[in-house]
């Protein structure tokens, strides 16, 4: 009898496990799941006379893991993600990968609320978190500390901005650190 089960659980544990796998792991090649409503950031979101902004043309990308944990990681994983569009409408992912984790926080929004302490004046240091209270999901990015910022939604993509007001409605800022409840 035992020597049934052994050869039918090894089998099934098998199948289950790589059923769990489909379920949770993106497909290779598909496209990023869209954004949810209310998500996106318009034209009236961004304010272009706070400074300029670049991204790096799609076949100039060297994409690598995400961040060590660290602020230089952090601002390392945006510039190696730059010109990226798999982060449209996912800011707090983007942040999230950028410090080595996710699913910490269901949105923007739900990260200034529990971050602490929050500053709403001075240069966000490097690898803080900076905030802007539009869309109905918020915005976040991370600060390159000399007042500019990495984040999506910049272009259309993963960029950078010279300055913190390149988005509408600047809330503040956080320090850096790796995102936790």
């Amino acid at each position: 009898m035992r020597t049934i089960l052994a050869k039918v659980a090894k089998p099934a544990s098998v199948a289950a496990l790589a059923i769990a796998a489909l379920a949770v792991a993106p497909v290779a090649g598909a496209a990023p799941a869209a954004p949810e409503a209310g998500a996106t950031i318009t034209a009236a979101d961004i304010n272009p006379a706070a400074g300029t902004f670049t991204t790096v043309p799609e076949g100039d990308l060297a994409i690598q893991g995400a961040g060590d944990g660290t602020p230089a990681g952090a601002v390392q994983w945006f510039k190696n993600h730059a010109g990226s569009t798999a982060y449209q409408g996912l800011c707090e992912k983007a942040v999230e990968n950028a410090y080595g984790t996710t699913g910490v926080w269901a949105s923007a929004n739900a990260h200034w609320n529990g971050a602490s302490p929050k500053h709403t004046t001075g240069t966000p240091p490097k690898g803080s978190f900076v905030y802007w209270n539009i869309s109905q999901w918020g915005h976040v990015g991370i600060a390159d500390g000399s007042g500019g910022i990495y984040a999506s939604s910049i272009g259309g993509k993963i960029g950078h901005a010279s300055s913190v007001h390149y988005f509408n409605n600047y809330r503040g800022w956080t320090p850096a650190a790796v995102p936790h409840r």
